[in-house]
């Protein structure tokens, strides 16, 4: 009787180098941002491992775990609450900058994974 597949870790999957400057490149216009925004270049930091928390899905099994990372590590969500203050500042709306604070943050936090050579994730 098998005990079924191993759970060892997933295959890891480079970086090329051009997408490892592309996420320096964005990393810096996040710290750019950051500062049009009028925020304090500390927030970067601060707020640096919140994005990691997408690595709980791990804790269910590698699929889910890489299919919570990527969403968490795409900048399709970072670019919507950008949009959002931006639509916000357009319309003269106030309260509204902390979701340039959040997108410029995770925006900084993917960037320097990819710069590092952190990618999407495998799904098998």
């Amino acid at each position: 009787m098998s005990a079924g597949p191993a759970r060892g870790a997933p295959p890891a999957t480079p970086v090329p180098v051009l997408h490892r400057a592309e996420g320096a490149a964005v990393a810096g216009a996040a710290v750019v941002l950051l500062v049009l925004t009028g925020f304090a270049w500390w927030w970067l930091f601060a707020l640096f491992l919140l994005f990691d928390l997408s690595m709980l899905g791990y804790a269910v099994d590698h699929r889910v775990g890489a299919i919570v990372y990527n969403l968490g590590h795409t900048y399709v969500a970072p670019f919507v609450l950008l949009a959002g203050y931006g639509l916000a500042h357009a319309l003269d709306a106030t309260g509204w900058s902390v979701l340039a604070l959040v997108a410029a943050c995770w925006f900084f936090h993917i960037g320097v994974d990819r710069a590092l050579g952190f990618g999407p994730r495998p799904l098998h």
